[in-house]
């Protein structure tokens, strides 16, 4: 886990310092280079032929099956996740700051599956929202 990930669904941070390190670009830089650098080890002359065999030039799946054949595509689709659901976990936490909304349980899904951490953030502020409405 890296370090922003620790920081974002661990409780015993400071709110502060959970926040000082949430908005560090640090990760994102890292996880970018990484990324590229893979992505570029991974490509063949043959890799955009292969995704985008078809008339119409749009990935089918075919093409992205026989792509991730490669473990070094795996690798950089595996770090291109992790970026995303960061970023993700990040939106939904600054989301919550922003409205005064408990956000540990959804950045924590964010991290493991981005977009039901998602959905459970909306449905936590829909929720937030009702019982707030009948106070």
């Amino acid at each position: 886990m890296a370090v922003s990930e620790l920081a974002l669904t661990s409780s015993p941070c400071s709110r502060a310092q959970t926040k000082r390190t949430v908005e560090s670009s640090a990760p994102y830089v890292a996880l970018s280079l990484l990324y590229a650098y893979l992505l570029y080890l991974s490509w063949t002359p043959d890799t955009l032929r292969a995704m985008f065999a078809s008339k119409y030039w749009l990935p089918e799946l075919p093409g992205i099956v026989r792509m991730f054949a490669s473990e070094m595509t795996v690798a950089s689709a595996w770090i291109h996740l992790l970026a995303v659901d960061l970023f993700a976990a990040r939106q939904v936490y600054h989301d919550g700051l922003k409205n005064n909304i408990e956000t540990r349980h959804s950045v924590s899904l964010c991290l493991l599956f981005c977009p039901v951490g998602i959905l459970c953030h909306v449905a936590t502020k829909v929720l937030a929202g009702a019982v707030g409405r009948s106070h």
